[in-house]
């Protein structure tokens, strides 16, 4: 009778040999900013009714990232490519506050409606026009996106006419970006409640499946009557809706949209938490969970380099220095080579040693 394995017949799991590296990472910078500050860096506290801490802050001003982050991996998971969510964050503040600051009563709930749901309408819009672009004329990712991230800051000027809308304090709408339920800051739970939907529709349905599929061998998955075209337009629908979603967490926190400035270069943030995260550019399998973990290096990354005492020169280059490490660590080939003076050579079977006699 064969011995069961010594993993009790279950498979490794992928995912977790993925996430391992990230997580160390992340948990690196957490120990440096407790031995600088000591432990309030990761305690969080409740300050008139509201979670605060240092590192509850970091997850509140990572919101807007980890929005677009989330929406880039799936477009990523399809061999894409999304560089227009910048100016579609900006695009999507620009019409929120504009509808606003035009309206008599600025605290009215329904305005405030309206005008969140006509931000996102127009932003889905935007991102159904690049998936149409890249699945039904055959566009490049990077060309059809790049197209837009030129020309949608122009758009959000001509929308607020060059000037910068501001809203009032008073409205609910600053509520997206400065208020809380439960204590928990809003923007939380904005992004908490997209990264759950979004696992749960790739994670429990067949779509995550497709969406690996059509990324890792797009001629397999049309021969196997895999609906690509329809995919892809929703994935880049998904992810400009999401950048939109931003884009009013964004101008409600600070109650003012600036079309040069708002998201601006966000969607490089947004690849480097992919790419962080374990998802390959080349596309199929990906991780939500990565991206997620991802995004809280480069956002605890920020607070570190001001907690050691660095300029804020050093910030670029410590992403990119981070992204590195990353990617070293998750390359096989580059542990395999560590590792090699290590591994002991295996001892020569008898037959072998008979012959070197």
């Amino acid at each position: 009778m064969s011995e069961a394995p010594a993993t009790g017949g279950k498979r490794p799991n992928p995912y977790a040999k993925r996430l391992m590296w990230p997580v160390l990472v992340l948990a690196a910078l957490i120990a440096v900013n407790i031995a600088v500050t000591g432990f309030d860096f990761i305690v969080p506290e409740v300050n008139d009714g509201r979670l605060g801490g240092a590192f509850v802050n970091i997850l509140r001003r990572s919101a807007p990232l980890l929005l677009i982050a989330l929406g880039m991996t799936l477009v990523i998971a399809t061999k894409g490519i999304d560089l227009s969510v910048g100016a579609v964050y900006a695009i999507g503040a620009a019409i929120a506050c504009q509808m606003i600051i035009g309206a008599e009563d600025q605290t009215a709930t329904g305005l405030v409606l309206g005008a969140v749901a006509l931000a996102l309408a127009v932003t889905a819009a935007i991102g159904a026009w690049n998936g149409v672009m890249v699945a039904h004329f055959g566009v490049q990712p990077i060309v059809a996106t790049l197209i837009l991230m030129i020309a949608g800051r122009g758009i959000a000027q001509l929308v607020t006419g060059g000037q910068i809308p501001k809203v009032q304090d008073a409205s609910p709408f600053t509520e997206l970006g400065r208020g809380e339920l439960l204590t928990v800051p809003v923007p939380i739970w904005i992004a908490a409640l997209v990264l759950a939907a979004l696992a749960l529709l790739t994670r429990r349905t067949a779509l995550g499946m497709l969406l690996e599929s059509v990324g890792g061998n797009p001629e397999a998955s049309r021969l196997a009557g895999i609906r690509a075209k329809g995919i892809t337009v929703l994935v880049y629908l998904v992810c400009a809706l999401c950048a939109g979603l931003a884009g009013l967490i964004g101008a409600a926190n600070l109650g003012s949209a600036d079309a040069n400035n708002g998201g601006l270069w966000i969607e490089l943030d947004a690849i480097l938490a992919v790419v962080i995260g374990g998802t390959a550019l080349l596309g199929g399998r990906f991780f939500l969970l990565g991206t997620t973990i991802g995004v809280v290096i480069i956002g605890t990354l920020e607070d570190t380099i001001i907690n050691v005492g660095l300029s804020s020169q050093w910030q670029f280059t410590a992403k990119a220095i981070v992204v590195f490490i990353v990617a070293l660590l998750q390359s096989p080939g580059f542990r395999a080579w560590v590792l090699k003076p290590f591994k002991r050579r295996p001892a020569p079977a008898p037959a072998e040693e008979a012959m070197s006699k």
